[in-house]
């Protein structure tokens, strides 16, 4: 009898199914919509990957429509694998993709609850508005977040804290008190331009501005050329990880174009542990 699949592999495939059905479609001239269609080595790449899922999925990408966002598809897919990881990550949490890009979103959480004081300062102040500029701009694609936890959670498996210990932890459940931010993923379909440096300088407002632990920073993309993935996987102290949607089958797409150096780059940031797939994502949660 055959072994089923395991369920990170099929949560994988469901990812990739909707992504044939929405963003990783083909326009008039067959271009997959992660290409740059004036690069012909991404259009190739892009090209290869799509073949692949189209294989493994049995769904055929169609032409290009408005589709699915892929912040959506990536908040569905993080919920979906990582909440079913209690036993390595026990706690009470939330996956959710963010809609609204106001700087108060990231004042909801308790290592940033302070930057509502702030905004609210800047908001009176002019000067002080433009003294501080984006400093603390922060606005997460998806969120994953901890609730709090009651004394008699704390205190369930022996008597741990009372009124007079311990107050101050941010674990512990006190009225007014903010979810903890667990992670922060930006979600990037393509690398064009400065959408890298952006998620980069967001990483860094995200570990200066904060009180207490410092949250996941990932990031999760479907560009394919190795050289635009290198502007944003290489190099430490801010972003954790960059995640690839199909890891794999780029890997064997830049094999196949027969190209060094794209091949060289690409192998520097998976060995280096700068490159990773998207379904490494959940297991990293639970660190």
């Amino acid at each position: 009898m055959k072994k089923a699949d395991p369920f990170l592999q099929l949560a994988r495939a469901e990812f990739h199914k909707s992504l044939l059905k929405s963003l990783l479609t083909l326009n008039e001239k067959g271009v997959p919509g992660n290409a740059d269609g004036s690069n012909k080595t991404s259009i190739a790449i892009a090209t290869g990957i799509a073949t692949r899922l189209q294989a493994e999925t049995g769904v055929r990408a169609v032409a290009q429509t408005s589709g699915n966002d892929f912040e959506d598809l990536v908040a569905k897919f993080v919920r979906a694998t990582f909440l079913r990881l209690p036993h390595l990550r026990p706690g009470k949490w939330d996956v959710r993709q963010i809609s609204s890009r106001g700087r108060s979103e990231i004042s909801k959480y308790a290592q940033y609850s302070h930057l509502a004081a702030l905004q609210r300062a800047a908001a009176r102040d002019p000067e002080l508005a433009a003294a501080l500029g984006n400093d603390y701009a922060i606005t997460p694609d998806v969120v994953v977040t901890r609730s709090l936890e009651s004394d008699e959670v704390i205190n369930a498996p022996e008597y741990l804290v009372d009124a007079t210990v311990a107050r101050r932890a941010d674990l512990r459940e006190r009225e007014g008190k903010s979810p903890l931010l667990h992670a922060s993923i930006s979600t990037k379909w393509t690398l064009r331009s400065d959408r890298a440096q952006n998620a980069r300088s967001e990483a860094l407002n995200l570990i200066r501005n904060r009180k207490g632990r410092q949250p996941h920073i990932m990031v999760v993309t479907g560009e394919p050329t190795p050289s635009r993935l290198s502007s944003l996987a290489l190099g430490t102290g801010d972003i954790d990880c960059v995640y690839h949607f199909a890891l794999d089958e780029l890997e064997a797409s830049v094999r196949d174009l027969g190209n060094s150096e794209a091949e060289d780059m690409l192998g520097i940031m998976v060995e280096g542990k700068r490159l990773k797939d998207i379904a490494d994502l959940p297991l990293d949660l639970a660190v």
